[in-house]
């Protein structure tokens, strides 16, 4: 079957390819507004796009009202963001997070989860989270009613169980993501993890 995106399909988009590209890394992240109140949200439309310099980038849409979401008028504020990674662990505090509460109100009190501080940045980073990265904002696209932040990662805090700095890689066996799958309620679990050796 073919849809047609720009057409006949086009009010089914969302569906369509949030069901196909999966799974997808979940960034829960913290802002501040200028009078310092923090807002947690999670966005599974993120990943990792660059090294040289580090860069990710998190995409969050709008409101049904159209009206911005609490994280892009933060953002607007004070050009600073923290994507904290989501693990089995913290997955129910995760969805807790995207609670529509009223602007200002702390949605990591609401779901029992510690802000921690930050080096170089104001937003906190989650203490329970597995691997927090300190962002500040790079570039901001809006296309349409899409809108692509760019984050420059200036820090990044990683448990010490999880990361060997010896090899510079992750511990599969101590490191537990879970990924966002088909809307509205689909995640998936990474403990199935298979080798493939690419070639020379």
């Amino acid at each position: 079957m073919i849809f047609d995106l720009t057409g006949a399909h086009q009010e089914h988009a969302y569906m369509i390819l949030a069901g196909l590209v999966t799974p997808r890394p979940i960034a829960l992240t913290t802002t501040v507004d200028d009078e310092g109140r923090i807002n947690a949200a999670p966005f599974s439309f993120f990943n990792v796009l660059g090294d040289s310099p580090p860069i990710v980038g998190i995409c969050p849409g709008n409101r049904p009202s159209g009206e911005a979401k609490d994280t892009v008028l933060n953002i607007r504020l004070n050009h600073e963001f923290v994507v904290n990674l989501v693990d089995e662990a913290i997955a129910q505090q995760m969805s807790a997070c995207s609670a529509s509460l009223p602007y200002g109100e702390n949605e990591l009190a609401h779901a029992g989860l510690t802000a921690a501080p930050c080096e170089v940045v104001k937003p906190p980073r989650i203490a329970e989270a597995p691997a927090s990265l300190e962002c500040r904002q790079h570039t901001t696209v809006e296309i349409g009613g899409n809108r692509l932040i760019i984050g420059e990662v200036l820090r990044v805090h990683v448990r010490d169980d999880i990361f060997d700095t010896e090899t510079w890689l992750v511990k599969p066996s101590a490191y537990a993501p879970i990924g966002r799958m088909q809307s509205p309620n689909y995640y998936c679990r990474t403990t199935d993890m298979f080798e493939m050796r690419r070639p020379k």
